[in-house]
């Protein structure tokens, strides 16, 4: 079987969702944040690269997929309408890194931190366990979902591959 036409690219602000053989992968998470979510039992699985922390701080945000409050719900919903049991989900992220130092103590810089704090708290509301997460630092990732094991791959430049 060609795995290459099993994978399933999500862009930024972007989710998709599929059930095992198919890969979900997600490219350049730098201070976004990949939230995976998984049912083991039905192997459905879900990958939303969400870029900032919350939706009710914008105007513009009819992209759901964009917001960790938002597209983790998108999210859930999709993967029930697949046949995943909200019940069982777990969830992996990774990404949420500080790319660039700044000279303040601002908030509103710390976005990676933000993106990680929204999507545990969103989780948490929704009762989905983290099982593993590879965030905050100072670089990017690339995450490969394996729908078929529950395996998150994640690459970062000079750096070796991760399995968690």
């Amino acid at each position: 079987m060609n795995l290459r036409t099993n994978v399933i690219k999500v862009g930024m602000a972007d989710m998709n969702v599929c059930k095992s053989p198919h890969i979900l992968t997600t490219l350049g998470l730098g201070s976004c944040v990949g939230i995976v979510l998984y049912d083991p039992v039905t192997k459905v699985s879900g990958l939303a690269h969400i870029m900032l922390p919350d939706s009710t701080q914008i105007k513009n945000n009819s992209n759901q997929a964009k917001f960790a409050d938002t597209g983790v719900k998108k999210l859930i919903r999709d993967m029930v309408h697949i046949g995943a049991n909200e019940k069982r989900l777990i969830a992996k992220l990774a990404g949420g890194a500080q790319m660039f130092s700044f000279n303040t103590t601002n908030d509103l810089m710390r976005i990676g931190d933000r993106n990680v704090a929204a999507s545990k708290k969103i989780l948490g509301e929704q009762g989905i366990r983290i099982l593993a997460q590879d965030t905050g630092k100072n670089y990017g990732r690339t995450i490969e979902f394996y729908s078929d094991n529950g395996e998150l791959l994640i690459k970062t430049m000079g750096k070796e591959k991760k399995v968690i």
